[in-house]
């Protein structure tokens, strides 16, 4: 049925930088999911947006996310939420890659941003290290900060399927966001929401077939 699976990467193959998000929101006494409703402003052209594109440098997001967090009401600095963006690695998710790779093509679509070190942005060399290997499983690794475009666009997803040499019909596409799945959904991906691993591997292996151990 598929010849290629589209991954995201944070909040998939690593834990979500929302956790971080909300781990520092506790820290300094501000309300819980705070980040993420700044992020959620004027998605489109706001600091996220534009950072994640390379239309602005670290030090314009910086102003401009401490900008965009002072209007809704608490001040957090730009620079204090990149290194909040390097998750942690989840082997079980990690494995699930390696298998799909023995039936799938498989390719990474990364809403990122040029900090921390290679796609995955990690902030410590052997981090970085352990994040280039799984990196290197891909067959192609699309990036919003290389390409000038990011997720819910359709164009990365086409630019995804061009460069596998797949028709979105032949996509499964995993992504932790809602928001990215609907535009590979109405292309015609079929689609898993990454909830939490048991679940996604469960539906994985449900869909694909594949041996995975959940």
């Amino acid at each position: 049925m598929f010849k290629a699976i589209f991954w995201d990467f944070g909040g998939v193959f690593t834990t979500s930088p929302f956790e971080a998000f909300n781990r520092y929101e506790v820290s300094r006494g501000i309300p819980l999911d705070f980040i993420r409703g700044v992020n959620a402003t004027n998605p489109e052209i706001n600091a996220w947006a534009q950072f994640e594109s390379s239309a602005v440098t670290p030090e314009e997001f910086d102003v401009l996310f401490e900008a965009e967090s002072i209007a809704l009401g608490h001040r957090i600095p730009g620079r204090e939420v990149l290194p909040l963006l390097s998750g942690e690695l989840r082997p079980r998710m990690v494995e699930a890659l390696r298998l799909a790779k023995t039936r799938y093509a498989n390719a990474c679509i990364t809403n990122n941003v040029r900090t921390g070190q290679g796609p995955s942005m990690a902030r410590s060399s052997e981090k970085a290290s352990s994040m280039a290997d799984v990196m290197a499983l891909f067959d192609h690794v699309i990036e919003s900060s290389k390409e000038g475009v990011r997720k819910p666009n359709p164009r990365i997803y086409e630019m995804a399927c061009e460069r596998t040499g797949v028709t979105p019909h032949e996509v499964l596409y995993l992504d932790d966001l809602g928001i990215n799945l609907k535009p590979a959904k109405a292309m015609g991906m079929t689609t898993i929401k990454v909830l939490n691993e048991t679940q996604t591997l469960a539906e994985l292996a449900a869909v694909t077939g594949l041996p995975i151990d959940v």
